[in-house]
């Protein structure tokens, strides 16, 4: 697909300078150059300046809310020979946090720290997607994927025991057995499966109502992506499909994905589903869709802007596929 790499999270070229993150020598030079920025989260959300154009809040690794533990960031690359880090600050607390937002699929709430600028907030990346720069996306997604990781890998899984962030945030260590761990990225297939005229839509429990999306699914071990494509169909919906292809891939940071966008052709159409896996699947025509693009479906929403469901179905659609 000649436009893959236009999909949201893709394709900014980030000079990622993985030879850097054992040098201590030169991390810690950059650590303290005044040309240095971050990046800022607090529980999985970036600190976006608003603007005429939204973007990344970058600041200075001088900023007195970072400097004090520079060490602790994480090293995502280099943007004109100058080093950019992610920093996280989510042991601060800020005052009235509706926790029941924060958890929700969608959070619209919006925290402002007392020693930034009134138009730097944290807010839901899932939100703001669409309008960072895909360099912005690139490193939000970076950062987040990792802090993710890091959260949720605390501890060695050979002995047990407490592991530390190593490798500029690139690694986790056991001081105990010697351990070592990499950041996790889970394989996820979704797809666009199509008979004649119609793609094969499904909807998950607990979505908004009128959601519908592509189907997708983990990809198991030893599996091929054409194998996962045909299993999760063929479970979700009970549809058999034929011919596979691959169309692109998306790093989701939700928390810590790389979808796999692929092509299938339907071999048959009666659907049953799989009522633990979703809530619901349709065949929906290329005019029906389209209405659902344009906000004129009142049936059928349209796919999350800056999704790669959104991306392919966008192409399919304009007969971009290819």
């Amino acid at each position: 697909m000649k436009l893959a790499e236009t999909v949201t999270f893709g394709g900014s070229g980030l000079e990622r300078a993985a030879h850097l993150r054992a040098d201590t020598a030169a991390l810690s030079a950059y650590r303290t150059d005044a040309a240095s920025q971050a990046i800022v989260f607090w529980r999985g959300k970036p600190l976006i300046r608003r603007g005429a154009r939204d973007a990344l809040a970058r600041l200075s690794m001088s900023e007195h809310i970072i400097a004090s533990r520079a060490s602790e960031a994480i090293f995502l690359g280099l943007e004109n020979g100058c080093a950019i880090f992610a920093h996280d600050l989510s042991d601060w607390q800020p005052s009235g946090v509706d926790e029941e937002a924060l958890g929700a699929f969608f959070d619209p709430s919006e925290q402002r720290h007392p020693d930034l600028p009134q138009s730097d907030v944290f807010a839901e990346l899932r939100a703001n997607m669409t309008r960072l720069t895909p360099r912005d996306a690139e490193l939000a997604a970076s950062a987040r994927a990792l802090y993710s990781w890091h959260a949720s890998h605390r501890f060695c899984a050979k002995c047990g025991g407490a592991s530390e962030m190593s490798m500029a945030g690139w690694q986790r260590g056991c001081g105990a057995c010697g351990g070592q761990h990499f950041p996790r990225t889970d394989p996820v297939v979704i797809m666009l499966i199509t008979h004649e005229n119609s793609v094969l839509m499904g909807r998950s429990p607990g979505w908004p109502e009128g959601m519908y999306s592509l189907l997708a699914g983990f990809v198991e071990p030893g599996e091929t992506l054409e194998a996962a494509v045909r299993r999760e169909v063929l479970e979700e919906a009970g549809i058999t499909v034929g011919q596979v292809d691959y169309l692109a891939s998306q790093p989701w940071p939700f928390p810590n994905s790389l979808m796999f966008g692929c092509k299938g052709a339907a071999l048959d159409t009666d659907i049953t589903i799989d009522p633990v896996e979703i809530e619901d699947a349709i065949w929906v025509s290329r005019e029906e869709m389209m209405l659902s693009f344009a906000g004129e479906n009142p049936k059928i929403l349209p796919a999350r802007k800056g999704a790669i469901a959104h991306f392919i179905l966008k192409h399919w659609l304009s007969d971009r596929l290819e």
